[in-house]
């Protein structure tokens, strides 16, 4: 599993700053309490199986991913399901309430669902339960390769 020091590295390579808590931030709503935001501000990173194919979706907190729009962007046909947490380690290097969307691996596809653009910044994990990473749209972009698309609807 990656450490929050490797992920700390990397963003400090691109001006990216890494908060660290005392507080759990594993969840959207104790992320926002722990940052002093709303929960739509926090940019949690899902992974999914469609079928047996692993995808990952960053989306803000007060949003639900759906199956159809998320089948279709990813051109996967499959049931999809949430991952077991051994699988979600496995495909992404991260624990479950760690996932963030830096230094996934390549071969795992990544979309940004169109709600992040609500915010001009947006709080993601850095790969452990006690920390946020303040981050802009066009950072995400740039750092997952990701596509924006509209795969979400309010929870």
């Amino acid at each position: 599993m990656k450490q929050i020091d490797e992920i700390k590295k990397y963003l400090d390579r691109h001006g990216i700053e890494v908060w660290e808590y005392q507080a759990e931030t594993a969840t959207s709503a104790a992320a926002a309490a722990a940052v002093g935001c709303s929960v739509a501000e926090i940019a949690k990173t899902l992974l999914f199986l469609i079928g047996e194919q692993p995808v990952a979706v960053v989306t803000c907190g007060d949003m639900k991913v759906k199956s159809s729009p998320l089948k279709k962007f990813f051109g996967l046909r499959g049931k999809v399901k949430f991952p077991q947490a051994e699988e979600v380690v496995e495909h992404t290097g991260y624990a479950p309430g760690g996932v963030c969307p830096f230094l996934l691996p390549k071969s795992l596809p990544v979309c940004l669902d169109k709600s992040l653009e609500r915010f001009p910044l947006v709080y993601a994990a850095a790969g452990n339960s006690r920390s946020a990473v303040p981050v802009t749209l066009e950072q995400l972009q740039m750092l997952t390769g990701g596509s924006i698309a509209k795969l979400c609807e309010p929870i």
